[in-house]
C-alpha cells in the first residue's frame, strides 16, 4: 500500500467535504441575516440612535421578517434532520447466522487498518457497498430474548459500532465466488470505512443525506392544500443547497473510493485481478437467469426460491458450452463463499423473495397465487403450465375472432383447440394477404387497412398480435399484486420492508414490454410444445440459460424458434409442418388447455 496516494485521496475527500460543510454554514448565514438586521435596529433603538417613525417602522418590519425567516429555517432544519434516508432494499445477516462471514470481514477490516462494517447485509445483485444507516429511523430494533438471528453478541457489536456503515454484499457473489475470491472483491468496499469514520466526511454525507430525503418528503403530494404549500417551499429550500453541493459531494465520494482502493492494494492484489473475472461472469449468469428463468415463473405467480444457487447451475452450464469458461469450472472444487453462512439455504430463500420483489413488484409474502417452486419442480409447475395457459390465450382470443375451429369438419374432434388451427390460420391470412395485395396492381383500385380496436393492422395476423397484446395486457393489470403492509419474513433475515416505498416497485424492471409480433410467437411456440406433449409423450424442461424449453426423447429442442418465426413474420407453415412431420407429431389432434 502506498501511503502517499491513500493520503492524498483521503485529504481530497476532506477538503470537499468541507466544501460541502459550507455550503450548510452559507445556508445558516442567510437565515440569520434578517435576525442581526433586527438586532442592529433593536440596539439602535434602546440606545437612542436609530429614533423616528421610519426606524420604528423598519424594527417591526425587520423583526416579523426575521421570526418568519428563523420560524422557516427551523422548520427546513428539522425536516432536512429528521427525514428518513432511503435505504436500499436488503436482507439482513446477524452475526449469529454467519458468525464465519463476520469473522472473515473483522480480520479484513483488521488488515487494512481500518474499522470493521457494523452489520452484514446482503443485496439480490451484482454489486458490493458501504451503506450508512446511523439515522434514528434505521436502528436495529432491541433484541427480543432468545432471538436466533439478531442476537446479544450483535446488539453489543451495533452499540459500540454504531457510526461503522453496514457492508452490503451481493448474494450471487457468495454462492458463485470462492472465499478466498470474495475476500479480495471485499477488500476495497471494506477500505471504505476508514474514510467513513472521519467527522468532516461524516457530517458532509449525513447533510446530504437529509437534503436528499427531504425533498422526497416535499414531494408527497397526498396531503392538504396548505400542508403541500408548506412543502414546496421546504423542497424548493432543500433542492437549491443539493444542487449547491452535488458536484462537491460527487468529488468528496470520488475521493474516499480512490483512498479505499488504494489501501486495498496490499491484500490479495494478484487473487483480485483473477476475483474481477468472477464479477463479470456472475453478473452474466445472473442476467440470464432473471429473464430467462425467474421473469416467466414471475408472470405464473411463482418465484424460484433457490436463485442464488441457480446462478452456480447456469454458470457451470457456461462453462462447459462456452471453452472462453473452461477455466472457471475447475475453481467449483474450492470451498464457495455461502459456506460462510450456517443456512445458506434460508437466506438464499429471503434473496430470491426480495428479488422477485425489486425485479418484478411480487407481494412481500407468499400466498395462493404468489407461491415459492423449487427447481425439480420448475418444469411441471411452471414451464408445462405456462404453455397450456398461453396456448389456451391463443383459442381464446382465437374465437373472440370468429376463426373456424378445423375447415375438415371430418377431423377427430372438430370442435377441439388443436395446432392444425392456428397454422391454417396464419398461413391461410399470409395467403390472403398476398391475394389482397396482388389485387390493385389488376384493377389500379387500393384496399384500405383494417382497424382493430384502434390500432391499424394488414390482415388478421395482425388483428390476433393485437388482440393478444391486448388480452395479455389486460390479465397482467387484474393479476397486479396488492403491496400488503410490510412484513418481515423471519426475524432478522428479512428485507428492510419498512425502509423502502413498496409503491415503487418494480424498482428495476427487467425488460420492456413485450411487442405483440414476439407475444404472437410466444403464443404460437407454446401451442407446439403442448401438441409436442400430448402427441409424441415430450417434456417440459429447464435450460439453465434459455429458460423453458422442450424435450424430446430426454434431448433440448433448439431448433423451433425460426421456424415459429417463419410463420409468424412470413406467414410460411412449410418449415414447422416438416419439423412437425419429423418427429411426428399431429397437428389435428386436440391438446390440454391450461
Amino acid at each position: 500500500m502506498t501511503g502517499t496516494g491513500v493520503e492524498a485521496g483521503a485529504q481530497a475527500a476532506r477538503a470537499r467535504a468541507l466544501a460541502v460543510l459550507r455550503v450548510r454554514s452559507r445556508a445558516l448565514a442567510v437565515a440569520l441575516l434578517p435576525a442581526a438586521a433586527a438586532v442592529i435596529l433593536l440596539a439602535g433603538g434602546s440606545t437612542g440612535h436609530l429614533v423616528g417613525p421610519g426606524w420604528d417602522a423598519a424594527r417591526w418590519t425587520v423583526c416579523v421578517i426575521a421570526v418568519l425567516v428563523l420560524l422557516a429555517a427551523a422548520v427546513v432544519a428539522l425536516v432536512v434532520a429528521r427525514a428518513r434516508p432511503a435505504v436500499s432494499p436488503t436482507v439482513a445477516v446477524a452475526e449469529s447466522a454467519a458468525p464465519d462471514l463476520y469473522r472473515m470481514v473483522r480480520d479484513l477490516a483488521d488488515r487494512l487498518d481500518v474499522p470493521a462494517p457494523s452489520a452484514i447485509a446482503l443485496t439480490p445483485d451484482c454489486d458490493s457497498w458501504l451503506e450508512d444507516r446511523t439515522h434514528p429511523a434505521h436502528g436495529p430494533p432491541p433484541p427480543r430474548e432468545r432471538d436466533e438471528i439478531a442476537g446479544a453478541a450483535q446488539h453489543r457489536l451495533s452499540r459500540r459500532t454504531a457510526t461503522a456503515p453496514v457492508l452490503v454484499i451481493g448474494s450471487p457473489f457468495l454462492w458463485w465466488m470462492r472465499v478466498g475470491e470474495l475476500r479480495a472483491v471485499l477488500a476495497p468496499v471494506v477500505a471504505g470505512t476508514g474514510p467513513s469514520a472521519h467527522p468532516d466526511i461524516a457530517a458532509a454525507r449525513r447533510f446530504v443525506r437529509g437534503l436528499d430525503a427531504a425533498v422526497a418528503v416535499a414531494a408527497d403530494r397526498g396531503r392538504c392544500p396548505g400542508v403541500r404549500l408548506v412543502c414546496a417551499g421546504i423542497g424548493w429550500a432543500a433542492r437549491v443547497m443539493l444542487r449547491a453541493c452535488q458536484a462537491h459531494a460527487a468529488e468528496m465520494e470520488r475521493g474516499v473510493a480512490a483512498a479505499a482502493a488504494e489501501r486495498a492494494q496490499a491484500v490479495d492484489y494478484g487473487l483480485r485481478i483473477v476475483a474481477q473475472e468472477q464479477v463479470g461472469l456472475a453478473y452474466a449468469g445472473w442476467d440470464r437467469l432473471l429473464t430467462r428463468v425467474a421473469l416467466p415463473a414471475w408472470r405464473m405467480g411463482r418465484w424460484p426460491s433457490r436463485l442464488d444457487a441457480g446462478v452456480v447451475a447456469a454458470l457451470t452450464e457456461l462453462s462447459r458450452r462456452d471453452r472462453l469458461a473452461e477455466g472457471f469450472a475447475s475453481r467449483l472444487g474450492e470451498r464457495p463463499a455461502c459456506d460462510l453462512l450456517e443456512e445458506p439455504g434460508t437466506i438464499d430463500e429471503a434473496a430470491s423473495l426480495l428479488a422477485a420483489r425489486l425485479f418484478h413488484g411480487g407481494p412481500a409474502e407468499s400466498g395462493p397465487d404468489w407461491a415459492p417452486v423449487g427447481w425439480q419442480e420448475y418444469p411441471d409447475e411452471v414451464v408445462d403450465r405456462k404453455w397450456r395457459t398461453d396456448a389456451a390465450r391463443l383459442h381464446r382470443v382465437l374465437d373472440a375472432l370468429g376463426v373456424r375451429r378445423t375447415p375438415d369438419p371430418s377431423a377427430p374432434a372438430p370442435d377441439g383447440p388443436t395446432l392444425a388451427r392456428v397454422l391454417d390460420h396464419l398461413a391461410g391470412t399470409a395467403r390472403r394477404g398476398a391475394e389482397a395485395t396482388a389485387a390493385p396492381e389488376a384493377d389500379g383500385t387500393e384496399t384500405d387497412a383494417v382497424v382493430i380496436d384502434g390500432a391499424e393492422s394488414d390482415g388478421a395476423e395482425s388483428a390476433l398480435a393485437v388482440r393478444l397484446g391486448a388480452e395479455v395486457a389486460r390479465e397482467e393489470a387484474e393479476a397486479t399484486p396488492q403491496t400488503p403492509g410490510a412484513s418481515a419474513a423471519a426475524a432478522g433475515q428479512g428485507p428492510d420492508a419498512a425502509l423502502w416505498d413498496d409503491a415503487a416497485l418494480p424498482l428495476f424492471p427487467l425488460q420492456p414490454p413485450r411487442t405483440e409480433r414476439e407475444l404472437l410467437a410466444d403464443h404460437v411456440t407454446a401451442m407446439v410444445c403442448c401438441a409436442a406433449m400430448d402427441t409424441v409423450g415430450a417434456m417440459p424442461g429447464l435450460d439453465w440459460l434459455d429458460g423453458p424449453t422442450l424435450l424430446v426423447d430426454g434431448v433440448r429442442v433448439a431448433d423451433l424458434t425460426p421456424r415459429v418465426l417463419s410463420l409468424v413474420e412470413d406467414g410460411d407453415a412449410v418449415p414447422l409442418r416438416t419439423w412437425l412431420v419429423e418427429l411426428g407429431i399431429r397437428p389435428e389432434k386436440p391438446v390440454r388447455l391450461g
